[in-house]
């Protein structure tokens, strides 16, 4: 006996079936894939299937999911704040539009200030955050703190009340309306 005569077990190995050659190969008119339909056609790759549950693809957002009630809030840290100052670009006190124009933000946004860093001066900062940190760190300085309420997009479109005023004025708080029901 050597590797020359060594052969697989009788039954082990098939001839694959010839799919297309017609009547004669055995698999009838269909070619053994059914009657019509997709599976039956050159190129089927079947699809993810999860039975009657909705498929993973269709539960997930497409991309980037952001809540549509969360407003979008930028950060600056003290040391930021502290360089601009060192650099002239503010002097005495930062307001909400300096925030703004400096970092390139929206009208839209909410402004708050981290304690990442420490300041020089003493300084006002107007903005709608503050971390805890950051409140020490500024009052420890000498400085002032003064929350914003609004964004400069809401505070534009307040009429009876000049723009900071608009910008440090707290928002009503929305009421929920009940529908009382008719007493039987």
């Amino acid at each position: 006996m050597d590797l020359s005569s060594l052969r697989p077990a009788k039954g082990a190995v098939k001839n694959k079936k010839r799919v297309g050659r017609g009547q004669g190969s055995g698999n009838g008119t269909t070619a053994g894939k059914g009657n019509k339909g997709q599976q039956a056609r050159s190129g089927y790759k079947r699809p993810i299937n999860e039975g009657g549950q909705i498929p993973v693809y269709r539960r997930l957002p497409k991309f980037g999911f952001t809540p549509l009630d969360t407003p979008p809030v930028n950060t600056v840290n003290l040391t930021q704040i502290d360089k601009w100052i060192k650099d002239g670009l503010v002097e005495g006190d930062i307001s909400v539009l300096d925030i703004k124009s400096l970092i390139h933000a929206s009208n839209a946004d909410y402004f708050k200030i981290l304690g990442n860093g420490e300041l020089s001066g003493p300084i006002t900062i107007t903005a709608h955050a503050f971390s805890k940190s950051a409140e020490a760190k500024i009052t420890a300085a000498g400085g002032k703190v003064i929350k914003a309420f609004r964004t400069l997009e809401e505070a534009s479109k307040v009429r009876d009340l000049s723009f900071e005023e608009a910008l440090l004025k707290p928002k009503a708080p929305l009421v929920k309306r009940v529908k009382k029901s008719p007493k039987p």
